[in-house]
């Protein structure tokens, strides 16, 4: 006999509270951390091969993942380290700052990212309207930053709300030109929209 699986009772307006909230956030992360062996590959080393995807330059490194993780530097190498044992990733010194080693995907970890379980929750939250989608965003960055907070790790985000992002508007050849000033370098626009360990919220 196959077991079932528990799904909480949707709650009703009034039923609603901070820790029906919390359970609802922690019961849809167990769904999408059960759908995740694919490949044969552990939850840890998914969730690295899904941030080293959707960080910029100046956050591909153990040290930010290990932060973005919640685990020890020593526990994200052993992750990283069994990633590039088995070509989903490569190890290069970084141009910038030497001390530090860049990750960068392969093709391989590209081709299997495309059957990534994790769209099954990007296809779960389509289903919100666009009003609906701005509330949750708004509300679970509020708790990401209070969580980071209490707990004294950083919390990761995007240009557009952070303080260090310069958006210079438009130049002549109508161009977007946009600028970080914590490391005092210019931004492609789409790194932009890429995770970044230097965030610190103020927009």
């Amino acid at each position: 006999m196959v077991a079932e699986r528990y799904y909480p009772a949707m709650a009703t307006p009034d039923d609603i509270g901070a820790r029906t909230v919390a359970e609802l956030v922690l019961q849809l992360g167990c769904l999408t951390r059960g759908e995740g062996f694919i490949a044969n590959l552990t939850f840890a080393q998914w969730t690295a091969l899904r941030y080293i995807s959707g960080a910029n330059r100046f956050s591909r490194t153990v040290s930010a993942f290990a932060d973005f993780h919640g685990t020890t530097r020593g526990t994200a190498s052993q992750t990283i380290k069994s990633l590039v044992h088995n070509g989903y990733m490569t190890r290069k010194r970084s141009k910038s700052d030497g001390r530090s080693i860049d990750l960068t995907l392969t093709k391989k970890s590209k081709q299997l990212l495309a059957v990534d379980p994790f769209e099954l929750l990007v296809d779960a939250a389509s289903s919100l309207s666009k009003s609906a989608s701005h509330t949750v965003e708004y509300s679970l960055e509020r708790m990401l930053r209070t969580m980071a907070r209490r707990q004294g790790k950083r919390q990761f985000g995007k240009c557009p709300n952070c303080k260090y992002f310069q958006d210079a508007g438009n130049d002549a050849n109508d161009k977007a030109d946009f600028r970080c000033t914590f490391v005092d370098e210019p931004l492609r626009e789409a790194e932009t929209q890429q995770l970044c360990v230097n965030f610190q919220p103020g927009r």
